[in-house]
């Protein structure tokens, strides 16, 4: 009996974890759902991958627009450049082990611990990854971005309501599954967008 009431709560947390997945999608989210699992199962299985981007960080009084090249390697260093705007142009930011160090023109500083939250310009698309890895997948539907058919996934605290706390949103292309667009908002607002120019997986 108890066997059974085990393998019946089993059932229902299933049901719920899956219910939640494609809310947001038209006609059910079991194609959405299967497809954000793949991709997250390729992702963590990857190895390296090298990325452009543009990201936009509003923080209300403050508007900070940069242009970035990402490489990211596992167990190793993750490098970003800034490309855009011109005063920053040629400045590399390593992450490794949760430390950050500033690179121009053969000078380095060490900044020490990357913000715990992940919303600094820099350390957003890094957390990105993490979400896309470990993220609790809330919401996820097939969307149409400019010409790209895409897959968008929700990933937010199972504890928090909608529109509270720290969420993200990411856009993978639905053919190459490489990232199109990513966004991070705390408490329904949006803070960080993220539009991929380039994404390569290996």
């Amino acid at each position: 009996m108890r066997h059974r009431r085990m393998i019946g709560a089993q059932m229902i947390i299933l049901c719920l974890l899956l219910a939640s997945c494609g809310q947001g999608g038209q006609g059910g989210g079991s194609k959405a759902e299967q497809l954000a699992l793949e991709i997250r199962t390729e992702y963590i299985g990857m190895t390296a991958c090298t990325a452009s981007m543009d990201v936009t960080a509003d923080y209300g009084e403050r508007v900070y627009r940069y242009g970035m090249g990402l490489t990211w390697e596992k167990d190793a260093q993750t490098v970003l450049t800034l490309t855009y705007p011109e005063e920053v142009a040629g400045v590399t930011v390593r992450i490794e082990a949760g430390e950050t160090a500033l690179e121009f023109d053969g000078a380095r500083i060490e900044t020490g611990a990357l913000s715990p939250d992940g919303l600094s310009p820099v350390d957003s698309v890094p957390a990105l990854l993490d979400w896309v890895k470990e993220g609790f997948i809330a919401e996820c539907a097939e969307e149409t971005l400019g010409e790209v058919q895409t897959l968008r996934v929700c990933y937010r605290d199972p504890d928090a309501a909608a529109g509270t706390g720290t969420e993200a949103s990411v856009w993978f292309d639905t053919a190459t599954h490489g990232l199109v667009r990513g966004e991070v908002s705390v408490d329904g607002t949006t803070v960080i967008q993220c539009a991929f120019t380039d994404f390569q997986m290996v």
